[in-house]
């Protein structure tokens, strides 16, 4: 039952990513038909820094909805189960998640959150405890294999199974989804499992596809403030209500 380190890879995106926002962009202002200007568009003909720089202006005004077009899709392990639930709560996304019904998770790895593993005796009692989950799970489903459970015995025996199970999942974001996401899960207050996945999946993105996601971030990185009230900021950018007390 080893500690499971993260690992976040790129599967695919959607092909001519760059062009095909350009293009949604522009049938919004353009009155001809922009499957016209596609081959074009693709074929190498126009200038792909200019499609980023008119992505990049039109953004910038706050018109982001074609961005939905593109998906990003990632293959993701090493987070735990706490950490998937998260996840799942951005709902604009499709998620294909290892089963505990079906995975046997005798061999379970699991994840060890920072702060317990810099103390010797949290450490060490948190280490003893996964493996009584592992023998208790191992116990269980014996028990009820020996009692004709066979490979029901799984979906009964993972009951026993903590938040700290590591669990592998596959997600696919469009880009408008993804921006969001990273808006709320790389703040310095989303809990730090989560932010070190959104960290990952965002530096993956800006190297896909900059002029999408290249000032992506916390929403303080693209506002210039905090909008969270002084309770809640941390203070790397002061929040609005300090901005307008010194203007």
């Amino acid at each position: 039952m080893p500690v499971a380190p993260l690992k976040v890879e790129l599967l695919a995106v959607t092909p001519e990513a760059l062009s095909l926002i350009y293009a949604a962009f522009r049938q919004c202002y353009h009155a001809g038909f922009v499957a016209d200007m596609w081959p074009r568009l693709t074929s190498g003909e126009a200038d792909r820094e200019t499609q980023a720089d008119f992505v990049r202006k039109v953004l910038e005004s706050g018109h982001d909805s074609p961005v939905e077009h593109a998906s990003f899709t990632f293959a993701i392990a090493g987070i735990s189960r706490a950490c998937s639930h998260q996840i799942v709560r951005h709902r604009i996304a499709s998620y294909s998640q290892q089963s505990q019904r079906y995975v046997d998770a005798t061999d379970m790895d699991y994840i060890l959150p920072p702060a317990i593993a810099t103390i010797p005796e949290a450490r060490e009692r948190f280490e003893a405890f996964m493996a009584e989950v592992g023998s208790a799970y191992r116990d269980i489903k014996a028990i009820l294999d020996a009692h004709g459970r066979k490979d029901k015995s799984k979906e009964d025996a993972r009951f026993v199974l903590p938040q700290a199970a590591e669990t592998k999942i596959v997600i696919t974001m469009n880009c408008r989804a993804l921006l969001h996401f990273f808006q709320l899960r790389c703040c310095r207050r989303a809990q730090w499992e989560i932010r070190a996945l959104a960290d990952a999946m965002l530096a993956l993105c800006k190297k896909e596809l900059p002029a999408i996601f290249g000032t992506a971030g916390a929403r303080c990185e693209s506002l210039g403030y905090c909008p969270e009230s002084e309770r809640f900021a941390c203070g790397k950018y002061p929040t609005l209500k300090q901005l307008l007390a010194k203007g």
